[in-house]
């Protein structure tokens, strides 16, 4: 009896009972429907979504009457002229699109030799601390790094202190476009190289050797094997920092300073400071509806990348 017992391990008869107790408390007949039950939470969190944009489209048909601060109970598309015709907020979807694309580049351009170097390095120790030096940056609020960067690039900061060590003069590195492309790159840097890494990864190595045997040199390996199988990757990170680049709220309004607002400041004034919920609401949804054309471009031209979630990816 003893032999028994324990030729059958512990762990093995508690897995047992917890299957004898899941099959009493859901039966056999109810397993088909487990997979529908599990995606319960998904569909409820998007029928929340899709609850919350019917109701900002309805308030973006509502004008406000502004000697009363009431909204109109009829509808009217007055908000939506007043979003495509004011050039304030014109210029402020330009340098949203602009700071976005600029911005997606420029991390990719960075993004791709440090995961590429994380991936291939043989060294453990530079691997590690190129995860650590990665994945830092996550505990630290965006909010907070902007602000640091404006200790570190201020008038009074780490870098005109440097400079005036030199003999040059200060020189204004915060509140103008070049601090926001540069606050967004560096917050954006780490979601590139996760997006990266898994495409990398999946690059056997024998195949640049094998490039490198039929005599290519490492750039025509890098250009014709390399690149072209890391495209999944690069459509993935792409996407993710397009689309978080053009809805970012902090960095432009801290390493901005209030003059390089993008659309997300915009909606912000509007429903915060001037209490206009119908311009803010329009904002809102023009802001939508620009962030998914230009997804549904890029999947349209170059696919779905590593976000195809395990579908051929041409």
């Amino acid at each position: 009896m003893r032999a028994a017992r324990t030729a059958y391990p512990l762990k093995w008869r508690i897995m047992d009972a917890l299957e004898g107790v899941a099959a009493a408390i859901w039966p056999a007949r109810f397993r088909r429907a487990t997979p529908y039950l599990m995606l319960l939470p998904a569909v409820l969190l998007v029928g929340l979504l899709v609850l919350g944009l019917i109701q900002i489209a309805d308030a973006s048909l509502r004008t406000l009457d502004t000697t009363t601060f009431q909204f109109s109970d009829d509808y009217s598309i007055a908000n939506f002229r007043r979003a495509l015709t004011e050039p304030l907020f014109l210029v402020v979807a330009q340098r949203s699109l602009i700071a976005a694309l600029i911005v997606t580049a420029v991390t990719l351009v960075f993004a791709f030799p440090y995961a590429y170097l994380m991936v291939r390095t043989r060294s453990p120790r530079l691997r590690k601390f190129l995860l650590i030096a990665l994945f830092l940056p996550f505990f630290i609020g965006q909010v907070v790094r902007a602000y640091g960067w404006l200790i570190i690039l201020g008038n009074q900061g780490m870098v005109n202190e440097a400079l005036g060590v030199v003999g040059i003069a200060p020189m204004r590195l915060i509140y103008n476009y070049p601090a926001v492309l540069f606050g967004l790159v560096q917050y954006m840097l780490p979601f590139a190289v996760l997006m990266l890494a898994p495409a990398l990864t999946a690059i056997p190595e024998e195949l640049e050797a094998a490039a490198g045997s039929l005599g290519a040199n490492w750039v025509r390996t890098f250009i014709h094997v390399v690149l072209p199988l890391a495209r999944p990757g690069f459509i993935g990170a792409g996407v993710v920092v397009l689309t978080l680049s053009l809805t970012d709220f902090a960095v432009p309004a801290i390493l901005g300073g209030g003059s390089q607002d993008f659309i997300a400041n915009a909606i912000y004034d509007q429903f915060f400071r001037t209490s206009d919920q119908g311009l803010g609401a329009t904002l809102a949804l023009m802001l939508v509806a620009l962030g998914s054309i230009l997804v549904g471009l890029v999947f349209a031209l170059f696919g779905a990348g590593t976000l195809a979630m395990g579908r051929s990816r041409a």
